[in-house]
């Protein structure tokens, strides 16, 4: 115990860090807290006292969240950041942080999506934060700059490649990889030079017109990231719980469904529509000929009995169509008007016998 505290005492009181070392506390404090808090809720636990409701309205702990981060940043100005007062804000404006980025995913979509799917955004959130401060804490600090150091040309040089590789990661769909490399120079370059993810923006600039190229980012998906991704969601279950499974019913699922089929109108291709448009058009006329035929032959059985011959052709095809197709035949045109088929092949099978004879 004396160990650690004289190593506290040398690394963060007397370096100057203890605000930060509390706004990590307060962080980690209250992200472990307000998790632990839901999971309980969600449970149904008798013993937890549950959601804060007054007149029936529900509120977040993301207003809650709001309130820490305002009293500790207008405190901290306010006291012009002097001890003991900036230790104090130190930890409000960690709580904050922490009850403010578990609820990243509503914030974003504006909607309660906090046991979906989307609301795994809030843990990546929470997990970046958390990693952020602590490199801060440890002594790095963004893009690998040391206060007090003197400028110089090839520290600028560094700092514009390292910016410029985070970047491309970025845009390559490697995400924690990009963002820890602002902190660390050396990470983004090497996701940079790796193949970028076939759902990424790089991807699908840069891979539609190299096949190889695509189909090696397909092989590393399935081989590598899909095991990464399932790790981590394995991690992130323990951590914040498993999302819900939202039914078919659901409004979300309807609306993921809309979109989809919008994104599908979108990119369907114009010769495609186009010959779609031309069978339902021959369609059309097919009907509205037969339809014609039938009204000219109730009105005049002599012209419909001169176009038999057509309509008969043509509805030997639509015969042999149907069976195709796998559907039954129950009843068959004649020229005398509908007729079963048994009673046909009766009267056929009759018909090649006197023949025969």
């Amino acid at each position: 115990m004396t160990t650690l505290l004289d190593g506290y005492r040398e690394h963060i009181v007397a370096a100057h860090k203890q605000p930060l070392f509390l706004l990590l506390v307060g962080f980690i404090t209250s992200f472990v807290f307000i998790r632990f808090s839901v999971r309980m809720i969600r449970a149904q636990v008798r013993w937890w006292p549950g959601n804060v409701t007054p007149g029936g309205l529900h509120i977040h702990h993301m207003v809650f969240g709001l309130g820490f981060l305002l009293v500790g940043g207008i405190g901290v100005f306010a006291t012009y950041g002097g001890h003991p007062w900036i230790d104090v804000f130190g930890l409000a404006f960690g709580i904050g942080c922490g009850l403010v980025l578990d609820e990243f995913a509503l914030i974003l979509h504006l909607d309660d999506v906090y046991w979906s799917e989307q609301g795994r955004k809030s843990v990546d959130a929470v997990i970046f934060g958390i990693l952020f401060t602590s490199l801060l804490l440890v002594g790095y600090v963004p893009l690998g700059v040391v206060p007090g150091e003197e400028t110089r040309w090839g520290l600028i040089t560094i700092i514009s490649v390292n910016s410029l590789a985070s970047v491309i990661t970025l845009l390559k769909g490697k995400v924690w990889t990009g963002l820890l490399g602002i902190m660390v120079p050396g990470l983004s370059w090497i996701g940079a030079i790796r193949l970028a993810r076939p759902s990424s923006p790089w991807a699908r600039w840069r891979y539609a017109a190299r096949p190889r190229r695509r189909a090696r980012a397909l092989r590393r998906e399935r081989l590598l990231h899909r095991r990464a991704d399932r790790a981590r969601t394995w991690l992130f279950d323990l951590i914040a719980g498993a999302p819900d499974k939202v039914p078919a019913s659901h409004p979300a699922a309807h609306r993921v469904a809309e979109r989809m089929a919008a994104r599908a109108s979108a990119h369907l291709d114009a010769h495609a529509a186009r010959a779609l448009a031309r069978r339902q058009a021959r369609l059309a006329d097919r009907r509205s000929a037969a339809a014609a035929g039938t009204a000219r032959g109730a009105a005049d059985p002599a012209l419909g009995s001169a176009e038999a011959g057509p309509d008969r052709s043509r509805l030997a095809q639509q015969r042999r169509r149907t069976v195709r197709a796998g559907r039954s035949r129950v009843f068959a045109v004649g020229p005398t008007g509908l007729e079963s088929r048994p009673e046909r092949h009766h009267r056929l099978r009759t018909h090649t016998r006197r023949i025969g004879r």
